[in-house]
Order: structure tokens, then sequence, then C-alpha cells
């Protein structure tokens, strides 16, 4: 409840009181017409006083009272201010006081014998009356009372006792009199009113119009900011019917969501702010959520004030907007989600810095590589998270042909760096890394692709039979372009595939290679060029990127310059892919990523912006016979002299029981 709510809720809560006063007084003045403001009051009516002592001195003189049997004198009244009858010859008295009883006595006679009760009223009353009590007094000789004062009630009740009862009740209630009371009343009342306007003054001041400045600074506060983004999310995401309340901020949770056994586009994420004269240049899925994706970006020429790099985070949940935007000083070419630590994201630049973000933080990198010769000072378009839990690392790669290694919480400098030189170039050794992977539980040696089409082994370590850097004796030659694309066969199932990996190229080819085994260096020391198993031509464009399935052994996809998806099943066929689909808008697909469970959604980034989603169905569940049909597959790729891959006369790799 805002401020001026409360506040008006006070003013009525006053008001509703002033109004409850105002009505009882005018209740009160509407019982007595006749009656003055002064005189309203809850006290008994008081009664007449002068005609109840003209009867009570009336009485006393029609049945005057003598001396009794033993000759005493006695007192006629014993209510003070009532005159006494007396007789003459009172032995005990003195002279003087008998002289004066005397008189009074005869006075007395006399005026008992007057001729009418009128008359006496009106002359003895207000004459004597005091006289008598001096008398009364003397008679008896009691003591001299201290001296107080009574208020009417006290007077009322002393005077007359039958009305003492009224007189009580009244002295409880009146504590004060009815002119203070009237008086509190209107000073309560006055306050109440002062205070209701008052109350009024500071409502209107609060919803008074805002200066557009002041306004503008209202809207630019981070609070407002933070709130409206929080807000927002909330309400797509009800609108979605999904759980809103989950906060992707705070600890890891897993799930996922079955979909039709057809192929179909889930969605396509597009914000105009963020991805408008944008290409997403990378992708990956949330190892811990899999409804959520990232999709680096390139600069925006026509947007001299925006970020030149950016890096959004997707949710499936919430189509209208990204769950997180980060920002870069240069274009973020590769980007990848922590399989470790669910909150962080790294990314690499055109500039060779390594970025980190945190989505607890705000839009700017928590960590990021200083621009040194330390680290990279060349676009960095390939990384990768190698290691368990308690010890990993990040291995990042650039055309200047260094791999870096880095500890995730200090990106100050790497923990190791490797050069990557080739003797044979003709003009410079280095050798400029466009893409590169490890093979699956394997942290040592990895394979990268090159501006100039070849594939190279190198090691991280100096291993058995091998050196650190760049194996100079093995070139796996067959492509024609750079190599844009390089992903090993993931180690599932009951087969060993994971010798298997697949090439893309600007020379609108996929090729399938074997990687040497390990174990049998190269004994010449000349370089020996290894060709690839077999080579997929249907492609129409450059193919940007291709990518195994995660779960089914012989399917993996591929996508082109023409906006082209295709899904091959090397079971079914391997002269066309299994499915091929196109985005529709004839823009270059640019990256492929599966999801990391179930391979069933595949992520594909477009050089116009956009991200989609896709769903394969039932294409993703592979059956049983699976990977003995792609066993059989490789042996006959092999065997039939479809290409000449084999090397050294070696058969496929093929281990059971996994």
């Amino acid at each position: 409840m805002s401020t001026s709510d409360k506040r008006r809720q006070e003013i009525e809560a006053k008001r509703a009181k002033l109004a409850e006063l105002r009505k009882a007084r005018l209740e009160r003045q509407s019982a007595d017409p006749n009656r003055r403001p002064s005189d309203q009051s809850t006290t008994p009516p008081t009664p007449k006083r002068s005609n109840d002592i003209d009867d009570f001195v009336k009485s006393l003189l029609r049945e005057p009272r003598g001396v009794d049997s033993g000759g005493d004198l006695t007192p006629s009244s014993s209510v003070p201010g009532t005159p006494s009858i007396v007789q003459h010859g009172l032995p005990n008295l003195s002279s003087g006081r008998a002289s004066r009883q005397s008189d009074r006595m005869s006075l007395g006679t006399t005026l008992a014998s007057s001729a009418t009760d009128n008359v006496l009223d009106r002359e003895m009353t207000p004459r004597f009356l005091p006289d008598l009590i001096d008398v009364e007094q003397e008679l008896f000789e009691l003591p001299r009372k201290e001296r107080v004062m009574y208020n009417k009630e006290v007077q009322v009740e002393t005077e007359f006792p039958e009305h003492a009862e009224y007189a009580e009740e009244d002295t409880r209630h009146r504590v004060l009199t009815e002119a203070e009371l009237e008086a509190l009343q209107a000073a309560q009342d006055r306050e109440l009113e002062a205070e209701s306007v008052q109350l009024d003054k500071e409502i209107e001041e609060e919803i008074r119009e805002i200066p557009p400045e002041e306004l503008a600074g209202i809207l630019s506060a981070p609070e407002l900011y933070e709130f409206v983004e929080s807000t927002t999310k909330i309400f797509y995401k009800a609108l979605n019917s999904y759980d809103y309340t989950r906060d992707y901020r705070v600890g890891t949770e897993t799930g996922g969501e079955d979909s039709e056994g057809r192929i179909k586009r889930i969605c396509a994420f597009f914000d105009e702010r963020y991805g408008k004269n944008r290409s997403i240049t990378d992708l990956d899925w949330s190892p811990q959520y899999p409804e959520l994706s990232v999709a680096s970006y390139n600069k925006n020429p026509a947007a001299l004030n925006e970020p030149d790099g950016i890096v959004a985070v997707w949710n499936l949940h919430l189509l209208e907007r990204p769950e997180f935007v980060f920002h870069s000083q240069s274009d973020v070419l590769s980007v990848t989600f922590s399989p470790f630590h669910s909150n962080l994201v790294f990314g690499g630049t055109y500039s060779g810095q390594i970025l980190l973000w945190d989505n607890r933080a705000k839009h700017l990198p928590v960590l990021k590589t200083p621009l040194s010769a330390s680290g990279h000072t060349h676009p960095v378009y390939a990384m990768q998270m190698v290691g368990t839990q308690n010890a990993h690392n990040l291995i990042t790669s650039s055309t200047d042909g260094t791999v870096c290694s880095w500890l995730v919480d200090m990106l100050a400098q790497p923990q190791e760096t490797l050069e990557l030189i080739h003797a044979g170039h003709s003009k410079t050794g280095e050798v400029a890394i466009t893409t590169m992977d490890f093979p699956d539980n394997e942290t040592t040696t990895f394979w990268v692709g090159t501006e100039e089409g070849n594939v190279y082994q190198a090691n991280r370590y100096d291993r058995a039979g091998a050196k650190a850097g760049l194996n100079q004796y093995d070139v796996y030659k067959g492509h024609a372009g750079p190599v844009m694309g390089l992903h090993f066969h993931p180690t599932s199932g009951s087969v060993d595939f994971s010798d298997l990996f697949l090439t893309s190229s600007v020379d609108w080819t996929v090729k399938l290679w074997r990687a040497k085994s390990l174990a049998k260096p190269s004994s010449t020391t000349m370089p020996q060029a290894i060709s690839p198993l077999y080579s997929f031509d249907e492609a129409d464009d450059p193919v940007y990127d291709v990518k195994w399935h995660p779960q089914h052994p012989a399917v993996f996809g591929s996508v082109d310059g023409t906006g082209k998806f295709d899904i091959w099943n090397l079971n079914a066929d391997t002269e066309v892919p299994m499915v091929s689909t196109g985005v529709g808008t004839g823009r270059a697909l640019n990256k492929l990523e599966w999801d990391r469970k179930e391979g069933r959604r595949a992520a594909l980034g477009g050089s116009d912006g956009r991200l989609y989603v896709y769903d394969i169905g039932d294409l993703a569940t592979p059956k049983e016979s699976e990977w003995i049909e792609l066993q059989k597959t490789i042996s006959g790729i092999v065997g039939g002299g479809q290409v000449n891959g084999l090397v050294d006369g070696e058969a496929p790799k093929i281990t059971t029981g996994r």
C-alpha cells in the first residue's frame, strides 16, 4: 500500500470520528429544544427551592412544639433555620440569657396568634431566620463547625434529603461543567479539522505533477529497472503456464519436457534492441537448466551507443525477451556455460579477452583477462571447459596459434600457455586456429581446425611418445577452405566410437575422420597426410557447423549458408540427409548445438540475429541395435573404398560393455 493510500485512510477515519461527534451533539440538542446549549447535560432536573421552603416553614408555624413533661427546654425543630418555642421561668438559665429568651418567647407567642399565615410568611421568614439559627447554636452549645464551601449539588443534598440520590448521581457524572465540555469538544473538532486539512495538503503535494527532469531521474533509477526486469519476466512466464517463481540465480535444478514425435520449430528468439543488425557467433545449452540456452553476438554497426558484443541467455518459457543480457566492449565470438557453476558464463572476444559473467551481477563481466602478451591478442573463436568438478580448466584458442588454460576464479594471467608452431609453413609458423575440440574424457590431447583447411592434433603436456605442442607429423588434409566446425563422437552406448570426428568447411562439405591412435606415434620425421573416411557433399553453400547427436550414435546435424538444417542418419543413408529443413529467411545459419541431456532440441544461430529452436522428436531416440549397425556402416565405408581414409590398415576401434 502506498503512502498516499495510507494517508487517505487516516483522513477518512478521522473524518468519520468527527462526524460521529457532531451527530452526538446534534442529538443532545434535539432532545430538548428549549434548553440552552450550556444546560445540555445528563443530570436530573433540580427541584424548585422557593416553594418547598415556604411549605416547610408553614408546617412548622402551624404545629409549634413546647416543653416536654420534665420541664426541659426542647427545640422546636432539628432543621437549621427554623424558630424555637421556649416557655418562661427556666431555672437553669442566667438572667441575661433568660431575658433574651423571654423576649423571644413573647415574640413567638405573639407571632403564633397572628391573624393569617400569609402575613407571617412575609414578615418572619426573611427577618428572623438567621437569629433562630444562632439561638439554636447557643442553646445546645454545639461546637463551631469548620466552614466549608459547597457547590450547588451538595446544598441540594443538605437542604433536601429526598433529592440526595439525584445530587450524588449528578456529582459522579458532571466532572466538568457544560460550558467546559462544549469548549473541549469544540477544541477537539478544530484540532481534527486542522489535521484533516494538513493531511489533504500533504496528499496533494505527493500526487502532484512530477517535473520531466525529476520523472526522468526516477525512471532511470537502478531500483526501478531491477523491479521492472523481475516483474516482466514473471508476467511472461505466467503467460506460458510455467513455474514463473523459478530464479536461475539461486541453486541448480534439472528437468525436461516431452514433445511430439516429428521435427518442428518450437520458437525463434529475437530481441529488436539486442539482435538487430547482429549475427549469432556461438551457442551453448545450460547443463543445469535444459530450458536455458546462451547466444553470443557480434557488433551492430548502426548502433554506436550500444556495446559491441552481446551475450543473451534465452529461456524456452520466456519467449518475448532474454532472461539475462551481458555486455562486452568487443565482439563476442565464442561462449559457453560453466558445467560446474550454474551462474557463470564465459565468452571469448575479437580483441582476445576472455570474459566471465555472473547472472547474479549486472550486465558487465565480473572478471576479464588483461590485454597483454601473456594471454590472447587475436580473436578467440573456440573455448571448452575440461576436467571434473574439483579440477577443471577453461581452454581457449585464438587465431595467433596460442592455446591458454585458465583457472575459473583467476583470469589475471593464464595458468598455461601453449604456442602451436608449424615449421612447414612458408610465411609464418603460427597455426591460425578457427575451431577446437577435446574427445570425451580427454583433458590433455585435443584437435584443432585451421584457416588453411587442415586439422592438427596437439598435446597440452609431454606424454609417452609425444611432446607438448603441435603434432607436425600427422596432418588431416581434406578440406579446401577454412575449417568452421569440428566435433568428436560422444562416448555413449555399447560401442565406443570416440575416435570418429566430423568437420565442416566453407568448401561446402562435411567430412568424417578417424583420429590416429595416440599409442602409435608417427615413426617418420616427414609429415604424414591423413585423409577423411567419408565426405558428405550434399550442401550447396558453406557448411558453418556440424555436431554429433548426444544420444543417437549414427545421427549428426549440420547448418549451412542457405539457412538449411540437415539431419543425417548414417545407418539409414550416407548420400542424402534424413531430414532437411530451412528456417525460411534466406540468411545463413552459423551455429548448431544439441541440448546436452536428451538431444531432442537443436538450437540454431542465424546471421540475422535469431536463435531458432527445433524439436526432432523420436529421431533423437536410438534403438538398441543402432551401435552395431553403425559399426557395420563404418566397416562398409572403409572396406568399400568409397574414401581412402584407412590409416595403416586399421579397422574401426570397437569396444563393448560400455
